[in-house]
């Protein structure tokens, strides 16, 4: 069996470029590719579009690409903790496509199943069917770009929008094991926004912290198998960063 591992995160991204499109797993800084995106900021390549869940902190995953100026359009549902997002969206320096969440997470799905687009009641008679949505300010604040109507159709006595499918030139996954073939296994809430990016990327580059044998993984136990991954790195563990940590004060102390 040919084995799929890159030596290093900079061979493994070595041909995305300007324009490339990106599916990138992970949901807040959970299981996102740090190293493969990191890698990415170290390259030259520029005016990229991202699907994702949502786009990083300010100095870490997607945020890097960000604040370097190296994104041109994010389809994600979530602006979360990064104000260099929100700054750039209402200045008119990014265009941003706002989906639901759940409808997102299909569209990369359905992307990988070869399915080009899907009827869902999700977003129905708001303006994520109807229109008007702002993808782009211009800099006077006013809209230069809006989101377009959506096709509708009534099944039964209820009323679907139709949502295309999602196809990425290159997919970025983080995962905690994988083998030379690239099946892989991710580790709990992991689980969340990486295989589905990973079957929606043409070429599907996965960094794992675990590199072992085909065979080595019980088949039951693969959560996404090596069918959708073209590239593996072996990273190993590193210190994952918390979004945001919350506390409760200890039972009386002020």
């Amino acid at each position: 069996m040919t084995s799929k591992v890159c030596e290093s995160s900079a061979d493994a991204v070595a041909d995305v470029g300007d324009g490339a499109t990106l599916a990138v797993g992970g949901f807040g800084l959970c299981g996102i590719p740090d190293l493969l995106i990191q890698a990415i900021a170290e390259s030259r390549a520029t005016n990229l579009e991202i699907f994702s869940n949502n786009c990083g902190v300010d100095d870490h995953g997607l945020g890097i690409l960000l604040s370097l100026g190296r994104i041109r359009r994010v389809t994600a549902s979530y602006v979360g903790e990064n104000k260099e997002f929100a700054r750039q969206y209402l200045a008119g320096e990014l265009e941003v496509e706002l989906t639901p969440q759940g409808t997102l997470a299909e569209r990369l799905r359905a992307g990988g199943a070869g399915i080009p687009a899907f009827y869902t009641p999700a977003g129905v008679a708001t303006p994520v069917s109807d229109g008007g949505i702002p993808w782009r300010y211009a800099p006077d604040g006013s809209v230069a770009i809006a989101s377009p109507p959506k096709e509708t159709r009534t099944f039964g006595d209820r009323r679907y929008v139709l949502e295309e499918a999602i196809r990425a030139d290159f997919a970025l996954v983080h995962a905690r094991l994988g083998d030379t073939a690239g099946n892989l296994v991710f580790e709990k809430t992991a689980m969340n926004f990486n295989p589905l990016a990973a079957m929606a990327g043409r070429i599907t580059i996965a960094q794992v912290e675990t590199l072992v044998e085909p065979g080595d993984i019980d088949p039951g136990a693969v959560h996404l198998p090596g069918v959708f991954v073209q590239r593996v790195v072996h990273t190993g563990t590193q210190n994952k960063r918390i979004e945001k940590r919350t506390v409760r004060a200890e039972e009386g102390w002020i």
